[in-house]
């Protein structure tokens, strides 16, 4: 009987090299259906209902896949990871012979001059982003992997690209012509880190950090530093990527890239977001490894301060844990930085290789401390007591970077003058910075304990002088530190050459931030013989004025330490405080004067935002807090700034792009000056003239206000508890 026929199949018979790559391998029927066949599908849902041993995970769909085009020839059964390691190892040979073919000395295979040599030939890349008219690049600063924008400018049909046969066919060009070559490949096997700009474009973000930033750039020995960027990349003495990729981050800020400001303010940096990303990825894998702690905590300091300018709190509170976190195992804290007492091999530092090394040390150290008290002073605990600090104060910055073989400094915090006494050789403006930042630290430290074991809050009605400690911190604090400042430090001024050192500028200011800070809860301003009035009053007048003399030059004030933006913020605080008092009483003619004050005060924290988020972010915090008398005041327009105050304080007439000669200063171009106080639209007599009468009581203000004409005089004021943080 001859057999039924059989139904015709449902899907043609595969041709060769159909079937998935599974099937084959393993030899079983496939039906080529895609994305997973059915065997696959089959074969999975059998795995996957049965549930997975310990540590390991089921596939979350078919292992199925097909060749890239159909009818090509079967890849050879290996291992992707034995593939991967064959190609590396072809790769490095290849590098070798063309390393030797090249016959490169020291010299030529620096990736500096290898890309000097190229950018003279090609032309260096641009961005669309702008720098300072002295960039080596002219006018271009070029994002990470920008090199490979100049692969991209030979076009096919340029002459000094490979051409192609007359039919378009792939096949290499047979001519005597020599190819021109490639600069990121110049790059490449001269080890550079293709992470980073390329060397001329990083030189000058080198060159503008060390000028223009005042906090990360005191943690470097910069004569050292400089050398090493002459290195070869591969050389240990080149120095560490998170630290360069800190530095981009932070010039970035006055060699803008690409720069978008978000609805609310926010200002993103795409090329500074780049490398902080960099860094913290440095950072993470030193955290899990311990490699490289010291560097990448150096990197920290750097980037911390950027996440300060830029108001990012959150970052700021993180990364100051860490660093205090981190010195503290490195045995930071002791006198030289380094104990071996209880020490097992390997566990901290290596004893100090010389006197450069023992001094950065003690400069990371001391950056950690000031950094942790700054980001305290809204009256969180510090990180670190004062207590446990044994590490001796640094040295001169001109001994550091001459690498002066001069004995250690003989204070420290367990010295007791150390606020009052200053060996002429050892005292420069930034370590009289670093003592009143530890001045306010005390004061955080009184706030904070205080509040912790009280059993009421601070009243107006309370005098803080019969409080245990109050009375001697407050002598430090308003007198004694500011007294026995040396002559030259006594007073600010402009050297002959157009700059201001930024870090005594913050010295005459930090002390009455601290005033302010310990005076503000018991501010009363219907008691004409209240202290902490007269405290607090006098330390807004010093900011006051302080601000107001820079607002007569050409001064470019985002370059002033970020601090000096809760200086402001603090001083509008105290005056928020005032206008309120006079609304209430009715005084309409010195509200109006304290409004005009107020707006000074926004307007200089609205001109430090225009390059520094944390400027911006303190006037909106402002303006929360002056909700109050806005809605109280009877004023037309309270909150009016859109005129420039003085005649040389609008945006467009400071000189911004002048870098400084001297990393701590801020340039200060040649613009009129007044000879006397008042000939100057700023001059602040009648101002406090007018609130020395400003009261319902003929002796309140009065007592308050101390005219302060010139910023030669007094020091500046900065403070009150109402922090942003």
């Amino acid at each position: 009987m001859p057999k039924a026929a059989s139904a015709p199949s449902a899907r043609p018979a595969l041709r060769r090299n159909q079937a998935c790559l599974s099937c084959r391998k393993r030899k079983l029927k496939c039906d080529a259906a895609r994305p997973h066949c059915g065997t696959c599908v089959k074969q999975w849902q059998s795995l996957i209902s049965v549930p997975p041993p310990v540590g390991y995970a089921h596939p979350t769909e078919p292992q199925c896949s097909y060749d890239p085009v159909e009818g090509l020839p079967i890849a050879p059964n290996v291992d992707p990871t034995e593939r991967i390691r064959i190609l590396e190892d072809q790769i490095s040979q290849l590098k070798s012979q063309l390393s030797e073919s090249r016959n490169y000395d020291s010299r030529s295979t620096s990736p500096r001059h290898l890309h000097t040599h190229n950018v003279h030939r090609y032309g260096s890349g641009s961005s669309n982003g702008h720098t300072p008219d002295n960039s080596p690049n002219g006018g271009g600063i070029v994002l990470p992997h920008a090199s490979l924008d100049v692969v991209a400018q030979l076009s096919p049909d340029s002459t000094g690209s490979l051409q192609r046969g007359s039919t378009s066919s792939p096949e290499l060009h047979q001519s005597n012509h020599h190819p021109m070559p490639d600069p990121l490949m110049d790059l490449l096997f001269a080890g550079w880190d293709m992470d980073l700009p390329n060397p001329d474009t990083l030189d000058h973000y080198i060159d503008v950090f060390f000028k223009c930033d005042p906090c990360g750039s005191r943690v470097l020995h910069r004569p050292s530093f400089l050398a090493s960027m002459h290195l070869h990349p591969k050389d240990p003495g080149y120095p560490h990527p998170a630290i360069l990729h800190a530095i981009c981050a932070s010039a970035s800020r006055w060699a803008s890239q690409e720069i978008v400001t978000l609805p609310d303010g926010t200002r993103r940096d795409k090329f500074a977001d780049i490398h902080v990303s960099k860094t913290r990825a440095f950072i993470d894998r030193t955290m899990a490894t311990g490699q490289d702690i010291f560097p990448v905590m150096q990197a920290c300091i750097i980037l911390s301060w950027y996440f300060y300018q830029e108001g990012r709190w959150v970052e700021v509170w993180i990364f100051a844990g860490f660093q205090t976190r981190a010195a503290v195992p490195l045995r930071l804290n002791y006198p030289g930085t380094f104990s071996a007492i209880g020490a097992t091999p390997g566990a901290y530092l290596a004893p100090p290789k010389d006197l450069k090394d023992l001094e950065s040390r003690r400069r990371t150290w001391w950056m950690t401390i000031m950094f942790d008290r700054i980001v305290s002073v809204g009256g969180w605990l510090h990180g670190v007591d004062e207590k446990d600090i044994g590490t001796e104060l640094p040295l001169r910055r001109i001994d550091f970077e001459t690498s002066a073989n001069v004995p250690p400094n003989p204070q420290d915090l367990f010295s007791p003058d150390l606020f009052t006494r200053h060996p002429p050789m050892h005292t420069d403006s930034f370590i009289l910075l670093l003592k009143a930042v530890m001045i306010f630290g005390k004061v955080t430290d009184y706030n904070t304990r205080s509040n912790l074991r009280a059993t009421a809050p601070p009243s107006k009605n309370q005098n803080p002088f019969v409080l245990p400690g109050f009375e001697a911190l407050d002598r430090l604090v308003v007198q004694d530190f500011l007294q026995s400042l040396p002559p030259q430090f006594k007073h600010v001024d402009i050297t002959n050459d157009g700059v201001l050192d930024t870090d005594l500028y913050m010295v005459h200011l930090v002390p009455h931030a601290a005033t302010i800070t310990l005076h503000n809860p018991y501010l009363n301003f219907s008691d004409s013989l209240n202290i902490s009035t007269r405290r607090c009053i006098h330390a807004t007048r010093c900011i006051l004025a302080a601000y107001y003399r820079l607002s007569e030059t050409s001064l470019d004030i985002t370059r002033l330490h970020p601090f000096a933006t809760i200086c402001w913020y603090l001083a509008a605080v105290v005056q928020t405080q005032l206008c309120k008092y006079y609304i209430e009483i009715g005084d309409t003619a010195r509200e109006q004067t304290v409004w005009g004050e107020i707006n000074a005060l926004r307007f200089a924290m609205l001109t430090y935002g225009s390059r520094s988020p944390i400027g911006t972010r303190q006037e909106k915090l402002l303006q929360g807090l002056m909700t109050e008398i806005v809605r109280m005041t009877t004023q037309m327009q309270p909150l009016e700034v859109g005129v420039p105050l003085y005649p040389f304080s609008h945006a467009g007439v400071f000189s911004k792009e002048t870098i400084p000669t001297d990393g701590t200063s801020a340039p200060l171009p040649d613009s009129t000056q007044y000879d006397a106080p008042s000939e100057s639209p700023t001059a602040m007599s009648g101002l406090v003239a007018s609130m020395a009468s400003s009261t319902s009581s003929p002796t309140a203000l009065a007592n308050w206000a101390t005219p302060t004409p010139t910023i030669r005089s007094v020091p500046y004021a900065h403070g009150v508890p109402a922090y942003p943080h």
